[in-house]
């Protein structure tokens, strides 16, 4: 390193350019008059004194008299901590700077672009690790095994999953007894998909299947851009596809997360002539608050109900607006799905606690 970089650096660590000046030149003399250090730098002469005493108040000189003022420097371990500690900040700051460029903050109602998918799965985790209703995941077997303690925990909690698991024709699918304690449901779809994980209808990390050549991400913190990516998980990782995996039994009671997969299991039933008895939580739409009511499904009602009776629904009829009526003792609430507006309630978790034929 020259002079002219040494000085650059100084300067940097908190010198003035002067006071830089004057000190590279004094390491150079080693003990030396202020008018040879004026001489042996750019230092105007006039000046030399002021910054020879600015630079002895920092610790850099000492200076006493000789015939002249004299000046020398003093031992630099003092000066190399500082230059060590400086160089520790910019170092701090240069990853800080990556990590910031990387994982932006996310703030409410922000969509953000990362460009890596470290990025994208770190997310996840904190994420899946805050659950506490729902998720709904498309995943590779690699990625699965990767948030697999995640959702385990997510599980074990009471959070209701719906795992999707997408592989290549050369992937292993894992088994029953890998999958067990980490969903409430798993799916299996032997196509490539992109990496996506929903949490509590809010929250969205996608990034493109691992095929694609271009490596990035997108973190999303709000509910109607998450809408759109819960549609695009039902009908392209979910819908369709084998189920592998579910804890649902014959004698254990059915819980929804979406109401119009309550609907559509519901209706047929009701046609029937069975009296359904259902727990619903969720929130007043108006003022947010939860709820949690038990009653008697007494109607039902979607937008594709005049295009006629199929069994099963198409999930496409279901598209349009959708409620269920819920009986409770004397009192008709109307129950609305994702994003209610015009229903008094939107639901979260329907269960069906109790069947019966007259």
């Amino acid at each position: 390193m020259d002079d002219d970089e040494l000085t650059e650096v100084l300067e940097d660590a908190g010198l003035s350019p002067y006071q830089a000046e004057a000190y590279v030149a004094l390491l150079g003399l080693g003990t030396a008059s202020a008018t040879d250090i004026a001489d042996a730098s750019d230092v105007p002469d006039p000046r030399i004194y002021d910054v020879l005493r600015d630079l002895e108040s920092k610790g850099y000189i000492e200076t006493f008299q000789q015939d002249s003022l004299t000046a020398r420097a003093h031992d630099p371990q003092g000066v190399l901590e500082n230059l060590r500690s400086q160089s520790s900040k910019y170092l701090d700051a240069a990853s800080d700077i990556e990590e910031r460029w990387n994982e932006p903050e996310i703030t409410d109602h922000e969509v953000s672009i990362v460009k890596r998918f470290d990025t994208v799965l770190k997310r996840a985790k904190e994420l899946i690790d805050s659950a506490e209703h729902q998720i709904q995941l498309g995943v590779d077997p690699e990625q699965f095994r990767a948030l697999r303690p995640e959702l385990a925990a997510a599980h074990e909690r009471g959070v209701n999953i719906k795992l999707s698991i997408c592989t290549l024709p050369e992937d292993e699918i894992p088994d029953a007894a890998e999958v067990e304690g980490t969903c409430t449901e798993a799916r299996h779809r032997d196509i490539p998909s992109p990496f996506l994980v929903l949490v509590d209808r809010r929250w969205t990390c996608f990034a493109p299947h691992q095929q694609s050549v271009n490596e990035y991400g997108v973190l999303v913190n709000d509910r109607t851009h998450t809408y759109l990516f819960h549609w695009f998980f039902l009908t392209c990782l979910w819908e369709i596809w084998e189920t592998v995996y579910t804890v649902r039994t014959p004698e254990t009671p059915t819980t929804y997360v979406d109401l119009r997969h309550a609907v559509r299991d519901i209706e047929p039933i009701l046609a029937k002539g069975a009296s359904v008895e259902a727990r619903v939580q969720g929130y007043e739409t108006e003022t947010n608050e939860p709820v949690d009511l038990r009653g008697r499904v007494v109607d039902l009602d979607y937008t594709g109900s005049s295009m006629g009776r199929q069994d099963p629904v198409p999930l496409a009829q279901l598209a349009g607006r959708i409620s269920l009526t819920l009986d409770v003792d004397g009192e008709e609430y109307d129950i609305g799905g994702w994003g209610a507006v015009l229903e008094t309630i939107e639901a979260t978790e329907i269960t069906i606690t109790d069947v019966r034929y007259d």
